[in-house]
């Protein structure tokens, strides 16, 4: 049964979504990409025959081209429409602060990817798009950055094809290859508490991240450093950032910070996110972490309290500068 969705805004006239033939699938056999409405804008519903429905979304929200229409209010998710036997729920969008809810991390990196290939479609072709992904060890930036730029790539090749040349649309930068060197740890005034506390925000170099970032910036490519944890020192150079990247995904524990020269990089974003979990979800992953690369339980344990805690706990305070919140979902 063909469905049509449009969106409309007070001041401007309605966006109409292309009909489905199939329940799933758009004019290009893809899933429809989420639409993200504005407070107070209106969404109008109509599926088959049936009477159209409207109604004034109070809060942001993901809304799709087809019947999986659903709304976030006050909490509790609601729907516009017939829901069909193979649907299930989206992903929505809860205001103040801006946070996302799935039920699972897969969903997650799925509704973001398609949100981010969509606004890159229409952003400027001669400028990045750039993300900054925030959040505290163990939190699960990386997982987040790569999972979402793999499926970028495949979304982005499977409806350009041919036309793409099989070049990634997306790329994940860590900012660990921005570390300070060990020999420069030994030059500070307290090189044993140095070595300790590598990981805290004094112990990495923004102003080399900040001076790299605005260079994809202004001249669309970058060699950037990567990190060797088996040497414990930083490659240079070894993550080529290309002119065809379109979509740049940063992530690092430190970017929403507003201190020093860490202030700079928020600008650079695009989009600033927050990957949000329990703390002691967290260092528990960490300890796990710590173990698996050879150390003792205690010695593990010693180095979450007295190093990647307080680093979290200060992380923690700069939740309140992004732009999304992104739970981080366990499965357990």
């Amino acid at each position: 049964m063909a469905t049509l969705a449009h969106f409309a805004a007070a001041a401007s006239p309605p966006l109409l979504l292309p009909r489905t033939k199939q329940p799933w699938k758009n004019s290009s056999g893809m899933e429809p990409l989420p639409v993200l409405l504005a407070p107070g804008q209106v969404a109008v519903a109509s599926i088959g025959y049936e009477k159209a429905v409207m109604n004034p979304v109070a809060r942001n929200q993901l809304v799709s081209s087809d019947a999986r229409l659903y709304i976030s209010k006050r909490g509790t998710v609601g729907k516009f429409g017939r829901q069909r036997a193979n649907q299930r729920w989206l992903c929505s969008i809860q205001e103040t602060p801006r946070r996302l809810q799935c039920s699972t991390m897969e969903e997650t990196y799925d509704v973001l990817a398609k949100q981010l290939l969509s606004k890159a479609l229409i952003h400027d072709p001669d400028q990045k798009y750039m993300v900054g992904i925030a959040g505290s060890p163990g939190a699960g930036k990386s997982t987040v950055a790569n999972e979402i730029a793999l499926r970028l790539n495949e979304l982005w090749l499977e409806s350009h094809g041919e036309k793409s040349g099989g070049a990634p649309i997306a790329v994940a930068v860590p900012m660990d290859g921005y570390h300070l060197y060990r020999w420069q740890l030994d030059a500070m005034e307290d090189p044993v508490e140095a070595h300790a506390r590598r990981g805290a925000h004094w112990t990495f170099d923004p102003a080399s991240l900040l001076k790299n970032l605005q260079q994809l910036r202004t001249q669309g490519e970058a060699h950037l450093p990567s990190f060797d944890h088996g040497v414990g020192d930083p490659v240079e150079k070894d993550i080529y950032v290309s002119p065809k990247h379109k979509v740049v995904l940063v992530e690092g524990n430190y970017l929403l910070m507003e201190e020093g020269e860490w202030i700079g990089l928020q600008n650079l974003f695009d989009e600033r996110w927050f990957v949000d979990i329990d703390i002691d979800k967290a260092m528990k992953r960490v300890e796990l972490r710590h173990i698996a690369t050879g150390k003792t339980p205690d010695y593990a344990k010693h180095r979450v309290v007295y190093n990647d805690r307080p680093n979290a706990e200060l992380i923690a305070l700069t939740k309140k500068n992004a732009d999304l919140i992104i739970p981080s979902i366990s499965i357990c």
